[in-house]
């Protein structure tokens, strides 16, 4: 990643990380934003700068890391709303970091950012309990966009408050706790919201799409993908009779009468 500060900060440029005017892009952002703490972890000072300047424009609070030692460090100071995490970062890798993160802190949204496009990179991110997956390089403008829509999902959404079925699986909303057969599995903040949204709505056939502006809050960059990954997450942990039923060329949907 050979980015210079000069090149990325060029008014009207389209093909850096970072594109659009800034002016503009600042200004629009000064009327829609909501606050928080974010830790913005890459190694590439140009880029650390960059992500700053928009989302301190956009009201955010900043938080920086060059590598991923830091970045835990930071974790553990507390007090941080959502992070932006490079893949590629030195001492400790990104991957590993979210696996931490995610451990430590499950309720600490983690938006990944790297310059690899490969699939295979793409759904490790989003299996180690990423929120969303970002290639460089990307537009200020959504990236301030889908930091804006985790936080007002994780911190005011509201769903169903009475217990929801899933076949053999039970959920409760109000203390996010899932079980089956009597035995709690814990699924992530994402896992949960996505079943219970399925849950919530016995036979409806959700497009992915639909269910990427539902339980994501937005139409995710990612594709329908993010939602496959999260499927497949839930079979793995719940059993393969979990009754979400595939549609072919849709979407999905929940059985209540099981598989």
């Amino acid at each position: 990643m050979l980015y210079q500060l000069s090149y990325l900060a060029r008014p009207g440029n389209d093909r850096g990380p970072l594109r659009g005017d800034a002016t503009r892009i600042r200004r629009y952002h000064r009327t829609v934003a909501t606050g928080g703490h974010i830790l913005v972890v890459d190694d590439e000072r140009s880029i650390r700068r960059l992500l700053r300047m928009y989302l301190d424009e956009a009201g955010y609070t900043v938080t920086e890391a060059a590598d991923g030692a830091e970045a835990l460090a930071k974790m553990r100071s507390g007090g941080i709303d959502l992070v932006l995490l490079d893949l590629m970062i030195p001492e400790v890798d990104g991957l590993e970091v979210a696996r931490r993160i995610r451990a430590d802190q499950p309720a600490v949204p983690i938006i990944m950012l790297t310059a690899r496009e490969d699939e295979a990179s793409r759904v490790t991110g989003l299996e180690m309990g990423a929120d969303d997956y970002v290639t460089k390089p990307f537009s200020a403008r959504e990236l301030v966009a889908r930091v804006r829509a985790v936080l007002r999902r994780v911190q005011g959404a509201e769903g169903p408050s009475g217990p929801l079925r899933a076949g053999p699986v039970e959920l409760d909303p109000v203390s996010r706790t899932c079980r089956r057969d009597g035995k709690e599995i814990e699924l992530t903040r994402l896992e949960f919201d996505l079943l219970a949204e399925l849950a919530a709505h016995p036979n409806v056939v959700f497009t992915r799409e639909r269910l990427l502006e539902r339980v994501w809050g937005y139409q995710s960059g990612v594709g329908g993908k993010t939602v496959d990954v999260h499927v497949a997450n839930l079979r793995r942990k719940l059993g393969k009779d979990l009754p979400i039923v595939a549609v072919r060329g849709v979407g999905y949907r929940l059985d209540p009468a099981g598989p």
